[in-house]
């Protein structure tokens, strides 16, 4: 993905980066994106040693067959 910024300075120094709104759509997404996927990590190092059950036992616990 390339981003096109606007880079406003302010006493010789970058201040601001402006960004059209599909880039910004564009950096919003990816950063929700990584956000889930930090959660799933910890969530799998969390429960890894988690007991588990196959999807046709899950289905007879639950009734659903």
């Amino acid at each position: 993905m390339t981003i096109h910024a606007q880079i406003l300075k302010r006493n010789g120094k970058n201040e601001f980066a402006i960004l059209s709104y599909k880039d910004f759509l564009n950096v919003q997404e990816i950063l929700d994106n990584y956000e889930d996927l930090k959660a799933l990590r910890s969530a799998k190092i969390k429960e890894k040693n988690s007991k588990t059950v196959s999807l046709k036992e899950a289905k007879k616990i639950l009734r659903l067959s």
